[in-house]
């Protein structure tokens, strides 16, 4: 819910200014974490049930309007999707304060009418 008046909007667009000051480093991209099976007909990841292998990781984003998967350790993977946990948090909150933004823009407008 936006606020209808103008101290509302700006009070609201300082608490986001905080958040960010909280969030960590960011990355672009999604880190997938899979599991799979071999191609060994007697292991048990073609077992019933079946135990997979892995986990295995995978980073995928866009590199020049390219697709770019690169496979991840665990270590790596878990860094990796915190970093793009990051990047989603902070752009809901620039999305946030994009909307405030527009609210404040046209409760001045009505001021000056």
């Amino acid at each position: 819910m936006l606020p209808d008046d103008l101290p509302g909007c700006h009070q609201a667009y300082e608490q986001l200014k905080r958040q960010i000051l909280n969030i960590g480093f960011i990355c672009v991209g999604t880190v997938l974490r899979r599991y799979g099976t071999c191609g060994t007909p007697t292991c048990r990841c073609h077992g019933n049930p079946p135990k997979l292998h892995g986990p295995y990781y995978q980073w995928t984003r866009k590199v020049r309007g390219k697709t770019v998967t690169v496979r991840l350790k665990p270590r790596e993977g878990e860094i990796y999707a915190a970093c793009a946990a990051n990047r989603q948090a902070l752009q809901a909150i620039i999305d946030q304060m994009e909307a405030l933004s527009m609210q404040a823009i046209k409760l001045q407008l009505a001021q000056q009418s």
